[in-house]
């Protein structure tokens, strides 16, 4: 792919066949480069786990789930640490991909504030996660909670997370070949055909 400025049309196309951009830093200007990893984390949305501790505070949290509120700050505060590779362009994309309605924000809010959450692509029945964030503690598993929920409800087949990580491990992500994950990939883009 050339490195003309992001566009929407080139972001779903390079979703759909199993690439990611990101950017060298969070620099503007920053070169874009195409990632498509030998071995991609997923989180089977079937097998999905939350701890004990989790359901509790999904049952009894005091936050509002909120979907696509603040798109743009979701994407801001998941760029607001020391090292990211999420830079302008990439924020004015996803934006825009946000407005045509192909990016999605799963936010918590506590009152007027946004304190957590995450975003990512939905094309079909897939979800790309890119990043999450917390500014109060477990707020950023609440988001991805209300994320697989969600999923569950529109009969979403695949939730993309690009790496595994220690993090993602405790929810029941996995790791699986290029090869097994085109195959899921263009299943869950071919479900509503």
């Amino acid at each position: 792919m050339d490195q003309e400025k992001l566009s929407p049309s080139q972001l779903i196309y390079a979703y759909s066949n199993g690439y990611l951009p990101m950017a060298e830093d969070e620099e503007d200007g920053s070169e874009i480069y195409w990632h498509r990893p030998e071995m991609r984390g997923v989180i089977p949305i079937e097998s999905f786990h939350i701890s004990k501790n989790l359901q509790r505070l999904w049952r009894k949290h005091n936050y509002q789930l909120k979907i696509n509120i603040d798109f743009r700050g979701v994407v801001l505060a998941c760029a607001s640490r020391e090292r990211t590779w999420i830079n302008d362009e990439i924020v004015d994309a996803y934006t825009e991909l946000s407005e045509m309605g192909y990016a999605l924000s799963f936010e918590v809010w506590k009152k007027d504030q946004l304190v957590g959450g995450l975003y990512g692509i939905a094309i079909e029945k897939a979800f790309f996660g890119e990043s999450m964030f917390s500014i109060e503690t477990n707020t950023s598993k609440l988001a991805l909670v209300h994320l697989v929920e969600f999923m569950k409800a529109n009969d979403f087949r695949l939730l993309d997370t690009q790496y595994l990580n220690p993090h993602l491990l405790q929810f029941g992500a996995i790791e699986i070949s290029d090869e097994k994950y085109m195959t899921q990939l263009k299943e869950a883009l071919a479900k509503s055909l």
